[in-house]
């Protein structure tokens, strides 16, 4: 599992970035492997939590909110499955804030199937910040805010407030 910047995924598509991830900051790049399949051949659910996983920390990374004074943790989470995935594919996971919180963030994944050629999974995440024992919400300072706000701003999305 590997977390590229847009230039490197665009350059990996022929110079084409799918519209539908047009306004996502983060993009996830994922390979399907043949062992996560299921049953009835296709990409097991638990799976799509665990792609979702990777992409939210590369998001948290890219705002440069994983630090030892703060813990996060994931209090809800959501997937809606539109289309099966099948192997071989690779999914673009495009990651953002939907709604930025006091504590919390809520953060956005659109699954992008490149054998599709369309968005086959959409999911959410809740996501709740602590002080680095691990007991307390600790409010997001206004330095992040402002890096978020900014990041999603240069794709031309604003978050709720």
């Amino acid at each position: 599992m590997e977390l590229f910047n847009k230039t490197s995924i665009v350059n990996n598509l022929d110079n084409h970035l799918p519209d539908e991830l047009s306004h996502y900051p983060i993009i996830h790049q994922q390979p399907i492997h043949w062992g996560e399949m299921d049953a009835f051949n296709h990409l097991n659910n638990v799976v799509y939590y665990r792609y979702a996983e990777s992409a939210r920390i590369g998001y948290l990374q890219a705002l440069g909110m994983f630090d030892s004074h703060m813990v996060t943790v994931l209090a809800q989470s959501s997937c809606q499955y539109l289309r099966p995935v099948i192997y071989p594919d690779t999914l673009l996971l495009g990651v953002r804030c939907q709604r930025l919180g006091t504590t919390s963030i809520v953060i956005e994944y659109s699954y992008y199937s490149t054998a599709q050629a369309d968005i086959v999974a959409t999911a959410e995440a809740v996501v709740v910040r602590l002080d680095s024992n691990g007991q307390d919400k600790k409010p997001w300072t206004d330095e992040e805010r402002e890096r978020l706000l900014a990041l999603e701003a240069t794709f031309g999305h604003i978050p709720q407030i």
